[in-house]
């Protein structure tokens, strides 16, 4: 889309004026609008919610009455040896049934089954299904739980009136062993009667079992296609208000029954109410087109010479121009007047800014030529290194000879540019080290390396095993007649390196263990700080030291950092 361009600043301003005019005029009716519809909505769903409420209210008291008869039976030795096939008053059965099912028969039918699941009991006319099995369904649900427990299980076709929408059953049990069942029928006339006037006239209240699988509708007929289009969004994974642009969905889940109840509304405002409204506020708002042209014209004119001035006066800055100013007449206080006396303040700090810098450009030279020359100083100590190693051999004094030599060698790994090196590199300066270090200490310890080929190409911080290894010889090995030294490293989980610098020594103290942690006070050992925090800030807090006591004594730091450059990498 190609913007829109303009001859002059008197019409880009014209323009600005427009929008100005015109934008808030535009936000602030579609604002109104969508509050207005929000509004709508959270009322409307407000409503959802206490009619959902009052609807697991019942179901929930349906719940707690079915409960209390299967307690009640529970506890009734009559009922339960009548079940378990022993000698029983018929009359006595029914009187105890229809006793513990009076505050909800008339939202069921009540059956008693002995525990092969034949019908013995019923509070209404015998149904002309006379056993249930035990090995699936209703029966074999409640055969899972405890005693007493209600499950639910819904029927197969909800449309077919003249079988139970949903059955409910608990199990009894006599000395520890099944004896019958409470089965509880529920029609769809039933369900009418629990949940009438629940949904409003206007709204469709639904009832699934835990599957989503279609129970019962205050709609009869759309139990079937509403429940599937429902199941449908939840197994595609979109939300229930995505089902239909006319239809608001409400769910909840009753805890006592794990029955689902949503509540169908019809949408405060469908696409077609909202693009008539939009529209006419659109119309509106052109309106005010005429008006926003002549003031936008008017204005124009009065800002356009200040502005010009202005204009003018910043091109000579951009030219470097540093000694224009603004001409501000007198008397003027209002906003361009303002505009001008603050570019006049601008160009001034500007040119002062401009000799500050010159005065820090000249010490900025100075600063690099000093540092020029503080590098002369390694350089020259370590030719003076060579020089002590030749003399050395010439009088036959190889050790001071090897000391020099591995002295200077480190001495020009460290004022090297590169910022990593590979591990084998590393490893090489640490051998110059320990070379040193045995020579110092009369060889009182050995040093050994075990380290893959293949992780010798990784990229390491320079100078990172040097500060381990001090530590370990200063600390760990101080007064070990038979010290030993060795440094491991393997590729663990995830690409992650790992380098263990181990002694023989007496180990760490227990409150140092797990990962490092600086003191709390500058003792002037910074090595292991200063590796811990070099790891940390390049690679993050997931990586950096620990300090570990291993089996078999001593003590051993693990350094973690990513396997970059080494194998898989």
């Amino acid at each position: 889309m190609k913007q829109l361009r303009f001859s002059s600043f008197r019409q880009r301003l014209n323009a600005a004026f427009l929008a100005v005019s015109l934008v808030p005029l535009l936000l602030c009716s579609v604002l109104l609008l969508q509050i207005f519809r929000l509004r709508m909505t959270a009322d409307q769903q407000q409503n959802a919610q206490q009619q959902l409420d009052g609807a697991c209210y019942a179901v929930d008291t349906m719940h707690e009455g079915l409960a209390s008869a299967a307690a009640a039976l529970q506890k009734s030795r009559t009922v339960l040896r009548a079940l378990s096939g022993g000698q029983a008053d018929s009359a006595a059965v029914y009187s105890v049934l229809f006793d513990a099912t009076e505050p909800v028969r008339r939202f069921a039918r009540f059956d008693l089954y002995d525990a092969d699941g034949t019908l013995r009991y019923s509070t209404q006319t015998a149904p002309e299904e006379q056993t249930l099995s035990t090995s699936w369904g209703v029966l074999q649900e409640a055969v899972q739980e405890e005693p007493g427990v209600i499950v639910y299980c819904a029927s197969g076709n909800p449309l077919d009136l003249d079988e139970p929408v949903l059955r409910a059953a608990a199990r009894l049990t006599m000395d520890g062993q099944t004896a019958g069942y409470l089965v509880a029928a529920m029609y769809e006339s039933h369900f009418r009667t629990l949940l009438d006037a629940m949904a409003g006239a206007q709204n469709a209240l639904l009832v699934m079992d835990r599957f989503w699988h279609g129970i019962y509708c205050s709609q009869q007929a759309q139990v079937l296609t509403l429940s599937n289009a429902l199941r449908g969004q939840l197994l595609a994974g979109r939300a229930l208000t995505g089902l239909s642009d006319n239809f608001l969905y409400t769910a909840r889940q009753s805890g006592t029954t794990g029955l689902y109840l949503v509540l169908q509304q019809p949408q405060v405002f469908t696409r077609g109410t909202l693009r008539l409204l939009y529209t006419v506020s659109a119309l509106c708002a052109l309106g005010g087109v005429a008006v926003s042209i002549l003031l936008s014209l008017q204005l124009s004119r009065q800002v356009f010479q200040p502005i010009g001035a202005l204009h003018h006066a910043i091109t000579k800055v951009g030219k470097n121009d540093l000694q224009v100013q603004v001409p501000v007449q007198e008397g003027q206080h209002d906003e361009l007047g303002e505009l001008a006396q603050q570019f006049n303040r601008m160009v001034l700090s500007l040119r002062r800014n401009q000799q500050a810098l010159l005065q820090n450009q000249q010490a900025l030279n100075d600063a690099q030529i000093r540092m020029m020359q503080a590098q002369l100083n390694p350089h020259f100590l370590c030719n003076t290194l060579d020089t002590m190693k030749w003399i050395s051999k010439i009088n036959q004094v190889p050790q001071v000879a090897l000391m020099s030599t591995n002295l200077a060698d480190i001495l020009r790994f460290c004022i090297t540019r590169d910022e990593f090196v590979p591990l084998r590199r590393e490893l090489e300066i640490l051998s110059r080290y320990v070379e040193i270090q045995r020579i110092r200490l009369s060889e009182s310890f050995s040093y050994t390396e075990a380290v893959p080929e293949a992780l010798l190409s990784c990229m390491v911080p320079k100078m990172l095993l040097q500060p381990l290894a001090e530590n370990a010889i200063l600390h760990g090995l101080s007064g070990v007649e038979h010290g030993e030294l060795s440094v491991t490293a393997v590729l663990a989980e995830q690409d992650v390196l790992e380098i263990r610098v181990r002694d023989n020594g007496c180990g760490f103290p227990p409150d140092l263990l797990g990962p490092y942690k600086p003191p709390e006070t500058q003792t002037g050992h910074l090595g292991l700080l200063n590796v811990d925090t070099i790891l940390r800030k390049h690679y993050g807090d997931a990586f950096g030291l620990r300090l570990e006591n291993p089996e078999g004594g001593g003590a051993c730091i693990l350094a973690r950092l990513p396997a970059k450059g080494g194998p898989g990498v």
